[in-house]
């Protein structure tokens, strides 16, 4: 029987019998803040929209940030640490050998959903059941594979794979140093709020600048006033006007979200060095300015104690950095002009692989951006170019690799990037890419009031593809025994050419958004 309001809150975690003072929190409070269960992980609470936090509730899957504590009074909850080994083990292979996990911040909720599935419809399609979740990484396809793994009693441990290169490619592909392995699918890659120490203050940014602490998360957000983020019902649309000219392709973008799914957070000791907001990825480059491990730092020095940095979903989106939006027109000779919302950097970017496409930057009201995001710019100016050219040729980028890509029925993706080290983790680097492209062309879209504020700050609003509707990706990757590079930018380039060329360069992204 659920709890009442005064009542201690009883029930049973990962077999044993818990018990947590009365209150009006959510079952994600109270297994990461007051029982100090990592595995359960917070992409944007409370809107119950990314699945991370996912458990199993009397063996039913459950998201537990939109869930009371106290209406679970009584039952079992059953998180990935408290999953049978033996299952917990098969899932952590699969994902391990399908490259189904990369940071493997949103897999713990994702395994438990489709152990769920599994138990209660065995051999079901489960990228219906993906709907609830985000993984921004890897693309899905990795997922399905990994499921139909363990349903078929395929998977296998990693046996003389050597995941030190595995390692090394996750590097170069995500631009920072990784770890790899099946721990990593279950959540244990590192990630910087599940380091903090227990008693730290709790820092979260103030609605109008600076920040409040707090002795609790709840405390500290309930002293900010923090909202919850709610979709508006203003339309997505491109801030900039293309400039004059006789084109034979033009092109305008929105203002689109990253959506990496780990938020930014870090911790510090009085005196200390800050915890790393990036713990087991690059983010796509949207948390290379980050605040808050200078923020830990300065208020851990201020008060003497040790302070942790959080941010809510809403924080992330109003205060990250996006893709600058982009207007643009270009003819097939290679040359045409692109107004680009001002991004130090970004210039430079475009010049470097668009030299014919002379860049104007403007300034317009809205949020940050940054030229560190993931092929800033030239994504845009090189599939400009190939809107113009009427044909997506190889993509090869400064320092990078190459690639070309076809989109049809099925995504084929062809990369050469220097040694492969690992080609399971390439592989799963590539479909991801191949999958951030194609959201970002058909579907990815925020909407910014009249002030240019971001206005739509929830998790779907953001427009990523789902699972059920995301094309096959089948990735060659040609052999070489040069030096290894990064290959899945230039991915990330190529499908979205290939994929604006297959929709028949409609002149505004995203070409198949929904109402």
């Amino acid at each position: 029987m659920p709890a009442h309001a005064g009542d201690p809150i009883t029930l049973t975690v990962d077999g044993r019998p818990v018990s947590a003072p009365a209150g009006d929190f959510s079952l994600l409070t109270l297994l990461r803040e007051h029982l100090g269960i990592r595995e359960v992980k917070d992409g944007c609470s409370p809107q119950g929209q990314c699945g991370a936090c996912t458990v199993l509730v009397d063996g039913a899957a459950r998201v537990a940030c939109v869930t009371p504590a106290r209406r679970v009074a009584g039952r079992r909850i059953t998180t990935l640490a408290g999953l049978d080994p033996a299952r917990r083990e098969a899932w952590a292979d699969a994902f391990c050998a399908t490259g189904a996990s990369q940071c493997g911040f949103c897999t713990p909720g994702i395994i438990l959903r489709l152990e769920s599935l599994a138990r209660r419809s065995p051999g079901a399609d489960p990228s219906g059941a993906l709907a609830a979740h985000l993984c921004r990484c890897t693309g899905w396809q990795t997922i399905l594979d990994a499921a139909r793994a363990v349903a078929e009693g395929t998977h296998r441990p990693g046996g003389s794979r050597d995941f030190a290169a595995a390692a090394h490619r996750a590097a170069i592909e995500g631009g920072r140093s990784q770890v790899a392995g099946p721990r990593v699918a279950c959540g244990e890659g590192g990630f910087a709020d599940d380091s903090a120490p227990p008693g730290a203050l709790v820092a979260v940014p103030a609605p109008d600048g600076g920040w409040v602490l707090g002795e609790t998360l709840s405390e500290a957000r309930r002293a900010a006033g923090a909202a919850e983020g709610r979709r508006s019902t203003l339309a997505a649309e491109p801030p900039l006007e293309v400039p004059p000219g006789d084109w034979d392709c033009t092109l305008r973008t929105c203002w689109s979200e990253p959506a990496y799914l780990e938020l930014d957070a870090s911790w510090c000791e009085p005196g200390g060095e800050p915890a790393d907001p990036l713990g087991n990825g690059g983010a796509f480059g949207g948390k290379a300015t980050s605040e808050a491990p200078a923020a830990a730092r300065r208020l851990a020095d201020e008060t003497g104690r040790p302070v942790r940095v959080l941010y809510s979903r809403p924080d992330a989106t109003r205060l990250g950095p996006k893709r600058p939006p982009v207007a643009g027109g270009a003819n097939a000779d290679g040359n045409g002009r692109l107004a680009v919302a001002r991004t130090p950097g970004i210039a430079e970017a475009v010049a470097a692989v668009a030299p014919g496409l002379e860049v104007t930057e403007v300034d317009i009201a809205g949020p940050p951006t940054s030229a560190d995001l993931r092929a800033a710019g030239v994504l845009e100016a090189l599939a400009l170019l190939a809107g113009a050219r009427g044909t997506a040729d190889a993509v090869r980028l400064p320092g990078g690799g190459v690639a070309a890509a076809h989109v049809g029925e099925v995504i084929a993706v062809e990369v050469e990037c220097g040694h492969p080290l690992d080609e399971v983790v390439l592989r799963s680097y590539c479909i991801g890419a191949a999958h951030m492209a194609y959201s970002l062309v058909t579907a990815e879209a925020i909407a910014t009031d009249e002030s240019g504020t971001v206005a739509d700050l929830t998790v779907r609003s953001f427009g990523v593809v789902p699972a059920s509707r995301t094309p096959a990706v089948d990735v060659r990757i040609v052999h070489s025994d040069q030096e290894p590079v990064n290959g899945s930018d230039a991915v990330f380039v190529a499908v979205a050419a290939a994929t604006w060329l297959a929709r028949g360069c409609p002149p505004t992204w995203p070409t198949d958004r929904r109402v």
